[in-house]
């Protein structure tokens, strides 16, 4: 029924077309590279679509996520998907006449990478069986999960304006998702010696 529900007020939404190839650029930022047009749990698709783009940028030896030299790289990454996506989103308000549309997922973009943060600072964990799938895997249903109940202070943030208002409350839910995670990484170092 619910889902009834949100296909009849995305029918009912105005949508302002881009007017140019910056615009066109926004909007596929925004939805997340598209992923955001899912009919079902976009927000999901979106943290997925992240998920893989960083597991394949581990398999491409695109980044080393055991080298603490990585660490900056990631920081680097992280702060510039939440700027473009702040800007994004802003753009994508006008868009889709609402003030965070369930097409917008970019946030979610930059809330599954930030989760996803700290493995450079565990170099133990590569001595784990199928670390960087764990590390993935994990990372993704660990972040949806503070996405989805978004525990103080996350929600409070919903509240800023604008794309800000969008973005700023996954970063806030990938923070205490990377929290999680380098305690889990480290607990799961000691546990496997």
């Amino acid at each position: 029924m619910k889902f009834r529900k949100t296909i009849k007020e995305a029918d009912r939404r105005p949508i302002v077309p881009p007017k140019g190839f910056v615009d066109y650029v926004a909007l596929v930022w925004a939805t997340g590279l598209l992923s955001g047009y899912s009919p079902i749990a976009p927000g999901t698709a979106g943290s997925a679509v992240m998920a893989v783009m960083y597991y394949a940028a581990i398999r491409l030896h695109l980044f080393n996520p055991f080298d603490a030299k990585s660490f900056l790289p990631l920081l680097v990454a992280s702060f510039l998907v939440s700027y473009t996506g702040t800007w994004a989103s802003t753009k994508a308000i006008s868009y889709f006449g609402n003030k965070d549309p369930n097409e917008v997922v970019v946030d979610e973009f930059a809330g599954q990478l930030v989760t996803y943060l700290f493995l450079p600072l565990i170099p133990q964990f590569a001595r784990i069986p199928y670390a960087i799938e764990l590390w993935t895997v994990i990372g993704f249903f660990v972040f949806r999960t503070f996405d989805v109940f978004k525990p103080y202070p996350a929600r409070d943030f919903e509240n800023l304006k604008g794309g800000l208002g969008i973005m700023a409350d996954d970063v806030v839910a990938g923070i205490q998702g990377a929290l999680v995670m380098i305690v889990g990484g480290t607990l799961a170092v000691m546990l496997f010696p």
